[in-house]
């Protein structure tokens, strides 16, 4: 396989060329253009999603260009020559407004916006859908996760049940949400994070017997030595042949870390284990637990009372289950400076037209209370409308108020700082402190307040009216 970051400009699906060489023939290459990033629903039934893949955007947006690899792969899919030589120039030379990574964003608000020449905001869409809807899914699953977990430490196992190289991204991903460390070296050594393991059942089964196996490893990994206690009876073999080389290590000044429980009733076995442990003045011992874990179940666990120490989840996380994907959508709002906007007979999936901007208000609590969509030369309104229903409305002029968005590329330039993941997974920590409980619950959560502007809202309805006059 090449090297990938020498191809990026090929990582788009085919209609994006398809468009972009329909656009530079018909002489519009120079044709000033506005697209916007949102989506539709927030994923696993939550009433919130973290907003994840920014700077991995970005950077990857600041390669986005055409060796002669390429070029000639182009010419051999049937792109005509004088389009080729206009990508042989490319780059990305527009600008891009976001929110801060790791921010609280919700459904069907304009989070960002693409700004430049037709073809180059045309080309970076898939790229773009690709980061954004992959990381905000897989960190939104994390953020869940951390809410039931607590304080409890939650270690991500994911990387063998991963679609392919997604695994990478899923890590980071994954930290951002509120996971402490990853069983992923790669991602541990790409982005700056721990990274954390144990054993196989494959290694008790390499030993004659289990306590062999646990004093062979207990030797070669005396400092926070875990011992996976399922292999053959959790409770009549693995814990007590555990509790003998927690014994013997102590006799060497050490102490046994964990035990992992990976199989059967958690919050029996975890029970059980926990007072026998404590009987053998083990108490320092901790418990992990794995196997299919998802945040539903781990808020049960808890819930029983189960003494588990720390977490380690796989496939639910890095699949982002239940919820395989993030419905985001890239649509066009201004054309040659013109607003436009997408109609569909559904009136809630009409999109919004214009270049808009979001502001965030706060109920005299110092909690998120609403999200005002706006015209970007707008500033102090009176009221958000319901963006369907303009009869129903919410008084936002005396509330304090903060700009949701800003520009992190101008003019094909990154404007923003890497900020390392713990910084991101800080801010994404003190964010949710903001939103009110209501909105964070797994059983119906309380829906958040999208409004827009008058001034939008009515955008919307002339354009729809002018569309149906044609």
């Amino acid at each position: 396989m090449k090297n990938f970051n020498d191809y990026i400009g090929l990582f788009a699906d085919h209609y994006e060329f398809t468009m972009a060489q329909g656009y530079f023939l018909d002489g519009r290459e120079s044709c000033p253009a506005c697209f916007d990033y949102f989506f539709r629903k927030n994923p696993f039934d939550s009433g919130y999603t973290i907003f994840a893949g920014l700077y991995d955007l970005i950077e990857m947006i600041t390669q986005f260009k055409f060796n002669d690899d390429s070029i000639d792969h182009l010419k051999k899919t049937g792109f005509r020559d004088e389009f080729l030589d206009y990508l042989k120039k490319f780059s990305f030379k527009g600008n891009i407004v976001a929110p801060k990574e790791g921010e609280i964003v919700f459904c069907n608000e304009p989070i960002v916006r693409v700004e430049g020449n037709i073809i180059e905001t045309q080309l970076i869409e898939s790229l773009l859908l690709n980061m954004l809807n992959f990381q905000s899914l897989i960190a939104t699953k994390a953020s869940r996760l951390r809410q039931s977990a607590g304080h409890r430490d939650l270690v991500d196992f994911g990387l063998r049940r991963a679609q392919g190289l997604s695994a990478i991204h899923a890590s980071k991903a994954a930290i951002i949400g509120g996971v402490n460390s990853t069983s992923n070296v790669y991602s541990s050594y790409a982005f700056g994070v721990s990274s954390s393991g144990t054993q196989a059942h494959s290694w008790i089964q390499s030993y004659p017997d289990e306590l062999t196996a646990f004093r062979k490893f207990a030797k070669a990994f005396p400092q926070k030595c875990v011992l996976l206690v399922d292999t053959k009876n959790t409770l009549n073999s693995g814990v007590p042949n555990a509790i003998i080389v927690a014994k013997e290590m102590e006799e060497r000044g050490e102490k046994l870390y964990a035990i992992r429980l990976d199989s059967g009733d958690l919050s029996y076995l975890s029970k059980k284990a926990r007072n026998v442990l404590d009987e053998a003045n083990l108490n320092y011992v901790k418990i992990i637990a794995s196997n299919q874990l998802n945040e539903r179940l781990i808020k049960s666990l808890i819930e029983q009372g189960a003494p588990i120490n720390a977490f380690g989840v796989g496939t639910n996380l890095i699949t982002g289950q239940c919820d395989g994907a993030l419905d985001g959508v890239y649509k066009l709002s201004m054309i040659d400076n013109k607003p436009t906007l997408k109609l569909t007979e559904n009136v809630d999936k009409v999109s919004l037209p214009g270049v808009k901007k979001i502001y965030r208000y706060y109920n005299g609590d110092g909690k998120f209370y609403a999200d005002g969509i706006l015209l970007d030369e707008e500033e102090n309104i009176q009221k958000i409308c319901h963006p369907i229903h303009s009869n129903k409305s919410s008084k936002v002029s005396e509330l304090e108020k903060e700009e949701l968005i800003e520009k992190v590329m101008e003019k094909g330039e990154i404007k923003i700082e890497n900020k390392s993941i713990k910084k991101i997974s800080d801010y994404v920590r003190f964010r949710l402190t903001l939103l009110p409980d209501e909105h964070k619950r797994f059983e119906n959560p309380h829906l958040y307040k999208i409004g827009i502007s008058t001034k939008l809202f009515d955008l919307r309805i002339k354009l729809i009216e002018e569309f149906h006059q044609r």
